[in-house]
């Protein structure tokens, strides 16, 4: 099993949720993080002035999935989260050892069905 962690931009939440429902994949979940990665924040103008803004808010979405489906859901928030500028974000791909259903106490791939 995996665990698919993306940072993506706030207003592409709805696009990344539908296109990994889309794929089969309807199970989520969404934290509104802040933070910045290479690029350091970004300047903007306020009634003339300028402000630097280091801290960018963020989505943070995270699916756990079979080991076979990774790519699958790569290429689906790939695609959503794209608009082809600096800050589209990033996915990091983690391993996770067991995954248990509370209610059932069924483990591993049973439990993300």
């Amino acid at each position: 099993m995996k665990r698919i962690e993306a940072i993506i931009r706030t207003g592409k939440v709805g696009e990344v949720s539908a296109a990994l429902h889309k794929a089969g994949f309807p199970g989520l979940m969404i934290s509104e993080i802040e933070g910045h990665g290479t690029q350091k924040g970004v300047e903007e103008q306020v009634r003339g002035k300028t402000y630097k803004v280091e801290l960018m808010t963020k989505a943070r979405l995270e699916v756990v999935a079979k080991d076979g489906d990774v790519e699958k859901i790569v290429k689906a928030i790939s695609e959503a989260a794209a608009t082809g500028k600096i800050g589209d974000g990033k996915i990091f791909i983690h391993p996770v050892d067991d995954a248990i259903r509370i209610r059932t106490a069924e483990r591993g791939d049973l439990a993300l069905a």
